[in-house]
């Protein structure tokens, strides 16, 4: 069963075709980062926009990329700037339409103006070329970007997946910037919700914390850059203590780093946070930056074992933007290591897959299979597992 995955839930604009929920044939992303930069975090409106005008050149791409063979002649550019010109050449007669069985949209959660966009297009394609049509929570989907194991020969970009499928029963903790939720999945239809973020997501206190020390947007890869040059042990940060052992909280974290940089200037809590990146020597940022991610990644990591001594899963999943962190990754192998789990029974992604791609939204649909009715679905701001 060959499915096309649509995915627009925040910034990126992205279709793929996933044939069985394990063979990736086509895989297109495009971002509008470069146009959220100036404003330091994604603006809803500009993000809608770019979806307008990229969502059918990247579902024409995907299909052309698993379907078609690619053009020598150029093509006219495209008004999106973040989208490369392509063209393509198929065999007279040739429709990869016919190709598919099946479209798969996410629901939410999301950006509302960015997810009408897709779920509106989804809608009228299904509708168009008579296909069902399946409803996706994009951040449960993020744990099925680890059951592509295969690609297709003509896929030019090279990904690193896994060679088998992770055995169940599995432990999924999915780490974005807008989302943290640990997951129990006894089989690949099920899923069972431990815990998750009541306040702000991992990855956005990163882009928060980054935003502090006056790093670029996104913030979350550039402290990774720079923790790696400070100590982590400087500054001993909180971590939040919550009545359920697999929630998650890291807007005191966040405050605490606030304070702490205030602190370390001589100033007081009515200190601008804009105003910090001036103050702050570059080992100090360092340093904040290093303690800071430590604690997050421990916050993470020592929840995460909780559950791995409770529910036992032969299997761990750790995905989302966050997941390709390298300290995060350090530390999930460590503390497994100590209770007897082998490094090798924890699944990430590849780098390509960590943040929002559709390859995981057509891999999740082929599982779940949660047929929506294409004249009436209605996206999902708020949509929970």
């Amino acid at each position: 069963m060959r499915i096309l995955g649509i995915e627009s839930s925040c910034d990126e604009t992205a279709a793929a075709v996933v044939e069985d929920g394990r063979k990736l044939l086509s895989n297109v992303i495009s971002s509008s980062i470069d146009l959220h930069k100036a404003y330091g975090g994604v603006v809803p409106e500009i993000a809608a926009r770019s979806h307008i005008e990229s969502i059918l050149p990247v579902i024409e791409k995907a299909l052309v990329d698993a379907f078609g063979a690619k053009s020598q002649k150029p093509k006219a550019q495209s008004p999106n700037k973040n989208l490369s010109a392509f063209s393509f050449q198929l065999s007279a007669g040739f429709d990869p339409w016919d190709q598919i069985d099946a479209i798969a949209v996410t629901q939410g959660p999301g950006l509302i103006g960015s997810l009408l966009i897709g779920v509106l297009t989804a809608r009228t394609l299904a509708i168009v070329k008579n296909k069902p049509l399946y409803a996706v929570n994009h951040v449960a989907a993020h744990p099925y970007a680890l059951f592509l194991t295969k690609t297709s020969p003509a896929l030019s970009t090279v990904y690193h997946l896994p060679s088998t499928a992770p055995e169940f029963p599995i432990l999924a903790l999915t780490v974005s910037g807008g989302h943290t939720q640990l997951i129990l999945m006894k089989d690949a239809k099920s899923q069972k919700l431990l815990g998750q973020s009541g306040d702000d997501a991992a990855g956005e206190a990163y882009d928060k914390v980054a935003k502090m020390l006056g790093l670029p947007y996104p913030g979350g890869p550039e402290l990774a850059k720079l923790a790696k040059k400070g100590n982590s042990k400087t500054f001993d940060l909180p971590k939040a203590k919550l009545e359920s052992p697999y929630d998650f909280s890291f807007s005191g974290l966040k405050t605490a780093v606030l304070r702490t940089a205030q602190k370390l200037t001589g100033n007081d809590y009515t200190f601008p946070s804009s105003k910090l990146p001036k103050v702050l020597d570059e080992a100090q940022k360092a340093d904040i930056a290093a303690s800071f991610q430590r604690t997050v990644n421990e916050t993470l990591v020592e929840t995460l074992n909780k559950a791995e001594v409770k529910f036992q899963p032969k299997t761990i999943i750790i995905s989302g933007g966050v997941a390709a962190n390298e300290d995060l990754r350090q530390q999930a192998s460590s503390i497994t290591k100590s209770i007897g789990l082998h490094p090798m029974h924890i699944y990430y992604p590849d780098i390509k897959l960590c943040t929002d791609n559709a390859a995981m939204i057509a891999a999740s649909a082929f599982y779940q299979k949660l047929s929506a009715d294409p004249y009436t679905l209605e996206p999902n701001p708020s949509l929970s597992i």
